[in-house]
């Protein structure tokens, strides 16, 4: 993979804004031709620096419980436990942390009455799952993938 440069950077802010954004557009914005940023885009996506994907609302999908659940793994078991879960539609994220919880996932549900089935059903029914500690989002204040910042981009 090739450094990213300064170039690379401004695309990438750009995009973080709009991701439908034109090549032509991109390609005015920062005085170059919209070849080059077709070119770079292309790089940038072969190399997986970042992926087009849309990031629905789950509210505005009738997806009103947001939880974060912790988990305790039995050792050795941390992967095909993380594996297992991914699989799971309502799981939104999978990640594995130091401290207190070996797994972290974050799921959505229409209502409290899904997210107590997910639990007592499938997540009791997982190999190597100890424990689970489930905190539901009361409010969210912040939820993005904007990575690129001006200090990144600045001269």
């Amino acid at each position: 993979m090739k450094k990213l440069d300064h170039v690379d950077m401004q695309i990438l802010q750009i995009l973080q804004e709009d991701g439908r954004r034109a090549y032509t557009d991109i390609a005015h914005q920062l005085g170059l031709s919209e070849g080059t940023i077709r070119s770079r885009i292309t790089r940038l996506l072969q190399d997986g620096v970042f992926q087009f994907v849309i990031h629905p609302d789950p509210e505005k999908l009738g997806l009103h419980v947001q939880a974060i659940i912790g988990l305790t793994t039995k050792l050795g078991l941390q992967n095909s436990v993380a594996e297992e879960l991914s699989k799971f539609p309502e799981v939104r994220f999978v990640g594995a942390f130091s401290g207190k919880h070996d797994l972290i996932i974050q799921a959505c549900f229409h209502n409290n009455e899904e997210l107590i089935t997910f639990v007592n059903e499938r997540l009791s029914q997982c190999e190597g799952i100890l424990a689970a500690d489930v905190s539901l989002e009361l409010k969210q204040y912040k939820d993005s993938f904007s990575f690129v910042r001006d200090e990144d981009v600045a001269i």
